[in-house]
Parts: C-alpha cells; sequence; structure tokens
C-alpha cells in the first residue's frame, strides 16, 4: 500500500461520489415494482398502477381533505409525558422524544377543524408513524377534545384511524382511554351529530376495541387490515386456517363490518357527501362558495404561529 492508493484514490472517489436520498424510490409491497417516491406522493401514496395504498402522515391525510388544504389545529390537553417512569431497552421519555422529533408531532393524534366543501368538520387523524399510532393518554385526550369541540361547533367529527393498539408503556392508564373515547362518542350520539370512521391501514387492537368500531359510518381504505387480535394468534388459538383475505377491508365488507371500501382519491368527495346527508344539509349545487373561518376558531389554535392563514407546508 502506498500513498496513491491510501491518499489519491479516497479522494477521487470522494469527488466522484453523489449523495442519494434514501427515500428517493420506493417498493410497492403488493407488486414489488420501484417507484419514483414523488410520484406516489403526488399520487397520494397511492402506488401508481397496484393502486396499493401506503400509510399516509396526519399532515397529508388533513391537506387532502380540507378546503384549500387549510385548517386549524386544535389546542390539545397536556398530559404527564412518561407517568409509570416506564423502561424496557429504552427509557419510555427518550422514545417518545425520538417519535416528536422524527414525526413533528406531539403524540399520535392530531386534530384539526376546518372546511369541507363549505362546511365546518373537525377531523382527528392517527399518525401510525409515531409509535406505531398506539393508544395512550395524550391520544385519548385528543379524541375527547375533538368529540367535545364537535358538539361545541355543531358539526360532524370524523376520525382516521391507523393503529397497532393500546400504548404498553402507560398499562392500564392506556387501557382507560378505550371506555373514556367510547363515552365521549356517546356524547356526540346524544347531540344527534355523525360520526364517520376512516378506517386505515392498519387498525388494530384497543383502538378496534373502542371508538375505530362505533361510528355511524365505517369506511375502509381498499386493502386495509382491520382486527383485534392478530391473524396468527387466531389460528393459533382456534387451530384452523383462516380464510383468505381475512381481517382485510374487502373481508369485512363482505361480512358486514364496514359499510364501503374508498378508495383514497375518492374519500373526499365521499366524505362531504356523508356530511350533507346525515346533517341534512343543501346539495352542493346550492352551497354558497367557502367563506374564510370565522375569527373565533382562533380559540382552538395551539399558538399563534401554528394558526394557518395560508396553507399548512
Amino acid at each position: 500500500m502506498n500513498w496513491l492508493t491510501n491518499v489519491v484514490r479516497p479522494k477521487i472517489r470522494n469527488m466522484l461520489r453523489r449523495e442519494t436520498p434514501e427515500n428517493l424510490w420506493i417498493k410497492c409491497p403488493d407488486s414489488g415494482q420501484l417507484v419514483f417516491y414523488k410520484d406516489v406522493e403526488a399520487n397520494q401514496m397511492v402506488i401508481p398502477g397496484s393502486n396499493y395504498h401506503m400509510r399516509m402522515g396526519a399532515v397529508a391525510r388533513l391537506k387532502s381533505i380540507f378546503d384549500n388544504q387549510t385548517w386549524f389545529d386544535v389546542a390539545l390537553p397536556e398530559v404527564s409525558p412518561d407517568p409509570l417512569k416506564f423502561r424496557d431497552e429504552k427509557r419510555y421519555a427518550d422514545r417518545v422524544r425520538d417519535a416528536r422529533a422524527r414525526t413533528g408531532m406531539n403524540d399520535a393524534i392530531r386534530v384539526g377543524y376546518g372546511k369541507l366543501e363549505g362546511a365546518a368538520v373537525v377531523i382527528a387523524v392517527q399518525d401510525f408513524d409515531f409509535m406505531g399510532g398506539s393508544l395512550g393518554m395524550a391520544a385519548g385526550e385528543a379524541i375527547v377534545r375533538g368529540l367535545e369541540l364537535a358538539v361545541e361547533k355543531k358539526s360532524p367529527f370524523i376520525v382516521f384511524a391507523a393503529s397497532g393498539g393500546a400504548r404498553m408503556q402507560e398499562g392500564i392508564l392506556s387501557l382507560m382511554q378505550m371506555p373514556r373515547t367510547t363515552a365521549a362518542v356517546q356524547m356526540l350520539r346524544e347531540a344527534k351529530l355523525p360520526y364517520i370512521v376512516v378506517l386505515t391501514n392498519p387498525t388494530t387492537g384497543g383502538v378496534t376495541a373502542s371508538y375505530a368500531m362505533l361510528g355511524d359510518i365505517q369506511i375502509a381504505e381498499p386493502g386495509a387490515l382491520i382486527g383485534f387480535a392478530g391473524a396468527r394468534v387466531i389460528e393459533q388459538t382456534i387451530r384452523e386456517k383462516l380464510p383468505e383475505g381475512f381481517q382485510r377491508a374487502e373481508y369485512l365488507l363482505d361480512h358486514g363490518m364496514v359499510d364501503m371500501v374508498v378508495h383514497r382519491h375518492d374519500l373526499r368527495p365521499t366524505l362531504a357527501r356523508l356530511c350533507r346527508i346525515l346533517t341534512k344539509s343543501p346539495a352542493l349545487e346550492a352551497v354558497p362558495k367557502p367563506a374564510p373561518l370565522v375569527p373565533e376558531a382562533a380559540q382552538i389554535v395551539v399558538a399563534p404561529e401554528t394558526a394557518p392563514a395560508a396553507p399548512h407546508a
């Protein structure tokens, strides 16, 4: 080995090396084809060709539903970040901090208030990228606050569910969110306001056992995995082979567990139409041009800098 090998060659390699973003191309889990990420992103995270529905972040989801991609973030109650001082391979407080840094969210659920084809709605979105969308104290408070706001504003409440279940690091405090959210849904029902659930991939565990299956209308995205326990656990318990497509959206539609399976491109008009029907609002042709949100909505903004006078980035 000499200076030509040790010094010159590494310098030449560094000059020729170009940085390539890690997510420039993504592989379709269904067909295996490589697709340019920007094309998938522009297609609402649906793989062109195979129509496979990739997971969609909370901000992207809210942009795809609200008019002009504009909404107000709803202020959510503060909760203890680590009520049990839990630690396994890593401290729970550190896991939460890392998830917040990676996703830009405070917890797994983000709640927005805005207009959907001119009508006011409250929308909660569960982001699977934040610790698997698990249901903890903060997520439970977000659902309850969203339902309370819907009652205050006399508007429909739409939730996009995506979760692996309850958050084990919060123990019984996490499981308590199941009856709390169920009671809050009943409050909305008593106010005779629509509650629409969109089940995305995956929706499992305690979320499925509570607010995610209590909607007046149950919608699922194509191919979404929906269930309580995993298929392997069920097979081991009943000692039988499960049918093809078990726990997938289309299977649940055939067996009466969901009302409709809707492609992501059709979700916005479908939700708007359902809200009009359930609230007995006028048809779309009779709806005037959407007006800007009223100033009082600023009272529910998390902070002045987060109030979207312009569309969210």
